[in-house]
């Protein structure tokens, strides 16, 4: 498992919000423009730029999600933590 990752990511509230997301990204939306429009998170505004972070930093699951099971550069999700529905879509894992 990698250390350190840069991710991308879209919180919503519901899990069929975060499947519309997908179904929109899947058409080929812009990721920041959706980051944008719908994440509760403040990385939102960027959209959903979480920058470099290492294990551990973030909540196990998504941690989880980030560092060993994710597909590199292509949204996936949804990925539930306590507090809510994630899209992710990872840069890099080192």
């Amino acid at each position: 498992m990698a250390r350190t990752a840069a991710a991308l990511h879209i919180l919503v509230k519901t899990e069929a919000k975060a499947q519309e997301i997908m179904e929109q990204l899947e058409k080929g939306k812009s990721f920041d423009h959706l980051a944008k429009r719908y994440s509760s998170c403040p990385s939102g505004r960027n959209g959903g730029d979480l920058g470099e972070f290492h294990q551990g930093a973030m909540v196990a699951s998504f941690d989880k999600a980030v560092l060993s099971s994710a597909p590199l550069l292509k949204p996936y999700g949804p990925v539930k933590t306590k507090f809510g529905w994630h899209i992710i879509k990872v840069l890099y894992r080192r």
